[in-house]
């Protein structure tokens, strides 16, 4: 008694239909032209972060490391804070970031960084030496709250 192989799945071919294949083509083609028109008439960006008055700022310097431990240094060079990889992860990622963008800028990898804090209670981090930018909100509460401790050391 021979038994017929049945094939459990359908032929390669078959896997995506092609209605959904030309509908996924079509929203590729859409994001393209939507895209290209924009940056070809210039329109302006229209999610950025609210703009606010700064209420307070501070200098500090970050030694970051790959395991997400960071030391918070004030402008000063006295130690604020020695946090391990489960409390300082966040801001060990953004003083790697601010490590390599000072790189692609060739300035001095030590120089201060400064923390604002807006009217609107929103958290900013600018790095005078390379005009890299960052509205903390954008990385979520938690994060924003992260750098909103440093103000309280």
């Amino acid at each position: 008694m021979q038994h017929e192989s049945t094939r459990i799945h359908k032929p390669e071919a078959e896997l995506i239909p092609p209605f959904v294949g030309k509908i996924l083509l079509g929203l590729l083609v859409s994001a393209l032209v939507v895209v290209a028109w924009a940056r070809l008439t210039d329109q302006p960006l229209v999610a950025m972060a609210p703009q606010s008055t700064v209420v307070e700022e501070r200098l500090f310097t970050f030694e970051a490391n790959m395991s997400g431990a960071v030391r918070v240094m004030d402008e000063k060079g006295v130690l604020l804070a020695d946090l391990p990889p489960e409390e300082g992860g966040f801001i060990s990622g953004v003083g790697r970031v601010i490590e390599r963008e000072r790189m692609k800028h060739r300035v001095a990898q030590d120089g201060p960084v400064l923390l604002m804090r807006h009217e609107n209670g929103r958290y900013s981090l600018r790095d005078p030496s390379t005009g890299w930018e960052a509205d903390l909100m954008g990385f979520g509460l938690d994060n924003a709250r992260a750098f909103a401790r440093l103000f309280a050391l």
